[in-house]
């Protein structure tokens, strides 16, 4: 079940090691827009926090992978994280470790360096109101054996959808949205991996 996570860090003085990354900390580039706009490639997970300093993170899964080595038996453990700032920048990623905690740290980083922009609107005919509440026109995504699709809906509907896409969908900005699944959502790593691809297609297909 997906669920908030919040890190205890530690103030540690950013040092960039990418020319992306010195642009940011010197105050060259100040949004996210242009990083996408110029096609620069996000290296350190700092631009991110630095550029949404309201980012959010959640947890969608975390999983026990098992290994058998010479030494013997090797467990760690595997977790899917999702981040969003709720109005717009999403991204998920994975991360393994042999602490729980690590895993969670590793995925996510993975999930800011994969942050992307999603065109929010409203395209559905029965509100029209111009404003950003839901996406511009239908997507879908594939994860896996996972199709999602996500139809504009009107305002006040809310987000139809199970539970952890509901949430997941919330975290990228949507507010009112249809939705349709098939295959086995209940694999969340193929049914956030959809929803990742169906959101993404908002700009690609647009």
């Amino acid at each position: 079940m997906s669920q908030r996570y919040t890190r205890d860090e530690k103030t540690v003085e950013w040092k960039p090691r990418t020319s992306l990354g010195i642009m940011v900390a010197g105050g060259k580039i100040t949004s996210m827009d242009e990083v996408f706009e110029n096609g620069m490639r996000i290296q350190e997970s700092e631009i991110v926090k630095r550029l949404i300093p309201d980012i959010k993170s959640q947890v969608v899964h975390v999983g026990i992978v098992q290994k058998q080595t010479d030494a013997g038996e090797m467990t760690r453990f595997a977790a899917l994280v999702a981040v969003g700032n709720e109005a717009g920048w999403f991204g998920i990623g994975n991360g393994k470790a042999a602490q729980m905690r690590n895993a969670i740290d590793k995925a996510i980083n993975s999930a800011y360096l994969n942050v992307i922009p999603i065109k929010l609107g409203c395209g559905s005919w029965e509100c029209r109101c111009n404003q950003l509440h839901s996406i511009p026109f239908k997507v879908s995504g594939k994860g896996g054996s996972v199709t999602i699709e996500i139809l504009p809906g009107p305002r006040g509907l809310g987000l139809v959808a199970g539970e952890n896409i509901r949430s997941l969908l919330k975290l990228a900005g949507l507010k009112d949205a249809w939705t349709k699944s098939f295959g086995s959502t209940n694999t969340m790593a193929s049914t956030t991996k959809a929803i990742f691809n169906a959101l993404r297609s908002t700009y690609t297909a647009g």
